[in-house]
């Protein structure tokens, strides 16, 4: 029986933070507090929340006497999940403390607040900036590679599971399939220069006490925002479609937090590096197609598609993981549901089309 559609953003919430049975395995043979660093982007707070389910089931497991040889002799306590951000919005932070997650206000370019943050053996880093890098690349800077410097000093000999982008690489042949994790990097631009610093800083963490998993994600779906979202929004609009970059690949996020909490017992030294996506490559005319069947408007197209495009190889994952839950079938169904109904959405676009790294 297939998965309604959420008709609300606290039903997109439960969706987009309900574990899989592999995620509290993952969280059981990590025993510990949880720290989610960047907690108040467009991922953490349903990954935080995830996590506050999924260790919640872990520690019952441990209780139990069913965890892993690391948790079975762990006296059973209840762990903590801490989400750490600015938290401009009261209610956002207030969502979070009923869903069980502590939260902690903090500026991470400060030296003493980050100074002050709770011990954790589990560290979730989502803090970055993207947009703007443009008009103020110093701040992105800042955010990209001063901040994470702040937390590998922070949490020395944490696992940490820290996200990156598919940006690292540079664009590449359509039928290559995607860049894989043991491809030359080739950041285009301010951006993704400044991501490819992050990761080096978290590299050398790992070589330093640290084990550490690097998520190179693209791109993450949600509804309220995401590639689908940007052409279904264009289509119903009755906006055209560039085909600049001609072919992505998607995950929905659910799955895209399920793999990043999964990648805390994988977390390494050497760093691990992964590719977060969907396994597809997938058509942007054709996306558009279906989206637009599905809304009941014609997609229309300006441009050609070119010969190459931001792409990832998601084999690694797949090896290792369970496969994504949420099919593009279904994330189809759902954003054109989202879409036409006029729920809200984030209001923000991917810019996945950009190709000189301009953002």
């Amino acid at each position: 029986m297939p998965t309604p559609a959420p008709t609300s953003t606290a039903d997109l919430d439960v969706l987009l933070s309900e574990p899989r049975s592999e995620t509290v395995r993952a969280l059981a043979a990590c025993p510990g507090d949880i720290i989610v660093l960047g907690a108040g982007g467009k991922m953490g707070p349903t990954l935080a929340r995830m996590a506050a389910r999924a260790g919640a089931d872990a520690d019952a497991m441990a209780s139990a006497g069913l965890g892993t040889s690391e948790t079975s002799n762990t006296p059973a306590a209840r762990r903590r999940v801490i989400a750490v951000s600015r938290f401009s919005s009261r209610d956002a932070e207030r969502s979070l403390n009923e869903a069980g997650v502590e939260t902690i206000r903090c500026d991470l370019l400060d030296r003493d607040a980050v100074a002050a943050l709770p011990d954790a053996p589990n560290v979730v880093f989502m803090a970055g900036q993207k947009f703007g890098t443009a008009d103020a690349p110093e701040r992105t800077w800042a955010m990209n590679v001063g901040v994470p410097e702040l937390i590998a000093a922070r949490y020395p000999t944490s696992r940490i599971v820290a996200f990156s982008t598919g940006n690292v690489y540079p664009l590449v042949p359509v039928a290559s399939g995607g860049a894989k994790e043991t491809d030359p990097v080739g950041p285009v631009g301010t951006y993704a220069e400044s991501c490819l610093a992050r990761e080096r800083i978290f590299e050398t963490a790992a070589l330093r006490g640290a084990r550490v998993a690097i998520v190179r994600l693209n791109y993450a779906i949600a509804l309220s925002y995401g590639v689908l979202t940007d052409l279904a929004s264009k289509i119903f609009a009755g906006t055209p479609l560039s085909l600049a970059m001609g072919y992505v690949n998607v995950i929905w996020q659910g799955d895209a937090n399920r793999v990043a909490l999964e990648l805390l017992p994988h977390a390494s030294s050497p760093a691990r590096a992964m590719n977060v996506t969907g396994a597809a490559t997938l058509s942007v005319r054709e996306l558009a197609t279906q989206l637009g069947a599905r809304l009941g408007r014609e997609a229309v197209f300006e441009g050609t598609e070119s010969s190459d495009a931001l792409l990832s190889d998601a084999s690694l994952m797949c090896s290792l993981l369970a496969p994504p839950a949420v099919s593009v079938g279904t994330m189809l169904d759902w954003t054109a549901d989202w879409v036409r109904n006029r729920r809200p959405t984030l209001g923000k676009a991917t810019k996945f089309d950009v190709r000189d790294g301009q953002f």
